[in-house]
């Protein structure tokens, strides 16, 4: 969704739409990891009073998706390797929950979803990489996972997995903008649904943990390697 007036309908309030507005440019890349937030700026691209738009900020900073350096100066969020460190963990922890509660309960729909989502970021590495292509994959991606979470039937658990899903796509833009090759998804989706469809639930919990662990390591080595560039 482009941040522009056209985003917003007069049948909602003007904040949740400023809201919505605003999330989807952070989420999207659109606005970037860093960049400032100036009120008055989207207003005037909005087409909206600053009321609006500071309270769709404040909601936004209570999300952890706008935060405030030390300048006092609005900016959308930004994550240390730390940082990603300790999102991988929490997604490891939940995530071998989700797998496992899939095994129990996913139903032949969300199976086949599933299957459709992994056969749709294989049919993707066949085409020509492009910023479009991998902003497909991480869609995929959030979509594969997101599912999971969703075939566990609890959904406190998926409510807990979207907060962490947020600030990792924030952090999976930065890096797949230089280096593509840190969002390999493909063999490791497939091996995740095939041993749920199997119904195991011991070999599902240790597929989502290689995955969650070899997706780590390739985050965080892709952030180190553009603080080094940036700080060079």
């Amino acid at each position: 969704m482009p941040l522009s007036p056209r985003s917003l309908q007069r049948n909602q309030s003007l904040q949740e739409q400023a809201y919505q507005a605003i999330r989807t440019a952070i989420l999207s890349g659109e606005l970037t990891s860093g960049q400032r937030l100036v009120e008055t700026h989207l207003a005037k691209k909005l087409q909206v009073s600053r009321t609006p738009i500071r309270e769709a900020i404040r909601q936004l900073q209570h999300e952890e998706l706008v935060t405030i350096d030390a300048n006092n100066v609005l900016r959308v969020a930004k994550f240390s390797p730390h940082d990603a460190a300790q999102l991988y963990d929490c997604r490891l922890a939940l995530e071998q929950l989700a797998v496992a509660e899939a095994c129990q309960n996913a139903t032949d729909s969300q199976l086949k979803q599933l299957d459709r989502l992994v056969m749709q970021a294989e049919k993707l590495s066949h085409s020509k990489p492009s910023q479009l292509t991998n902003f497909q994959l991480l869609d995929l991606d959030y979509r594969f996972h997101r599912l999971l979470a969703e075939s566990s039937g609890n959904l406190w658990l998926r409510s807990l997995l979207d907060r962490v899903f947020d600030k990792m796509i924030l952090i999976r833009i930065q890096t797949i903008q230089s280096n593509p090759d840190v969002l390999e998804i493909r063999a490791e989706h497939r091996r995740i649904y095939e041993v749920i469809a199997q119904r195991s639930p011991e070999t599902a919990v240790e597929a989502i943990k290689d995955h969650l662990l070899a997706a780590k390591a390739r985050v965080i080595q892709e952030m180190e390697n553009i603080q080094q560039e940036n700080c060079s």
